[in-house]
């Protein structure tokens, strides 16, 4: 978990919140993360709230967190800087 600091643990679910500037960089991030979700078939639930943006990432088929989840989270990390 300490990959990913800035993430919450609840349960079988990883989740962060994403401040932006406005609606439009939020979603900009939001298709940023879409990209790399259809690339690694692996997709986040999204939740977005104008210029805030929560992702949360599970393994469903697998019944909790794997390694997949940790490398979106990281992924999405390094989506919210650009």
């Amino acid at each position: 978990m300490n990959r990913v600091q800035k993430w919450s643990c609840t349960g079988a679910l990883i989740e962060r919140t994403f401040d932006f500037v406005d609606f439009n960089a939020a979603m900009r991030f939001v298709n940023r993360v879409a990209e790399e979700a259809e690339r690694t078939q692996h997709h986040p639930d999204i939740l977005i709230k104008y210029n805030r943006v929560t992702l949360g990432f599970s393994t469903h088929d697998a019944g909790g967190l794997t390694e997949k989840d940790f490398s979106a989270a990281l992924a999405a990390d390094t989506a919210s800087i650009g």
